[in-house]
């Protein structure tokens, strides 16, 4: 990236907000903020966690808006995503804009996809759901033995869920790990030997599911 740093993170996520606030679409979604200074602030941590790689943000963004699905519908990602372009083109340059819009992007298809995951799909999978969810972990409470090789039981899949920076997962083959990065998942199947690999701050959490949960990466 050429020059994006804090302060252009801060300045972009102000105008952007300002935007949304008064948007007729999505605005609304948002009238459950009480005190606009301190969420801007959050949302300037968790810009720059997912940019810069700061690890600033503490918090898990898709669980908050899970608790106001009432509010939601599917297409308002598309609005937020036309703001975002918008915004990001006037202040950055085409480079940086690039970056950050391609990280809104993955982000925006995460939330839509676990907010409706029915939505465009021929059959419903929202009767798949985990029975575990773990707490979120960053790369500082990562329990050290998911860093060596070990295998899951039996009829039991994980899925594992990046929220900032990014990891490596090697499965079966321990030279050929995949990539995984803020706002994707993936798959880990049963009695396959596998292990992770920490490539920058990061926060995750893992589901642990009964069935393949491969139809809910996005």
């Amino acid at each position: 990236m050429e020059d994006l740093d804090q302060q252009k993170i801060a300045q972009v996520v102000r105008r952007f907000y300002d935007r949304v606030r008064v948007d007729e679409e999505i605005g609304p979604v948002f009238a459950v903020v009480e005190d606009w200074d301190e969420h801007l602030v959050r949302l300037s941590e968790f810009w720059s966690s997912v940019a810069l790689m700061t690890g600033q943000y503490k918090g898990n963004p898709l669980a908050m808006h899970l608790v106001h699905m009432d509010r939601f519908k599917p297409e308002m990602f598309e609005r937020w995503l036309t703001l975002w372009k918008a915004t990001t083109g006037e202040l950055l340059s085409a480079q940086d804009a690039s970056v950050l819009q391609a990280k809104a992007a993955r982000i925006a298809s995460r939330f839509r996809f676990a907010m409706f995951p029915t939505c465009g799909n021929a059959s419903p999978v929202s009767d798949l759901r985990p029975y575990k969810t773990s707490r979120e972990f960053t790369h500082l409470s990562l329990p050290s033995a998911l860093f060596r090789e070990r295998r899951l039981e039996q009829k039991t899949w994980l899925l594992i869920r990046v929220s900032l920076g990014e990891i490596r997962c090697f499965e079966g083959d321990p030279s050929n790990g995949r990539l995984i990065e803020a706002g994707t998942a993936t798959v880990v199947h049963p009695d396959t030997p596998h292990r992770l690999e920490i490539i920058s701050p990061v926060a995750l959490t893992f589901e642990f599911y009964d069935r393949n949960p491969a139809s809910l990466v996005h």
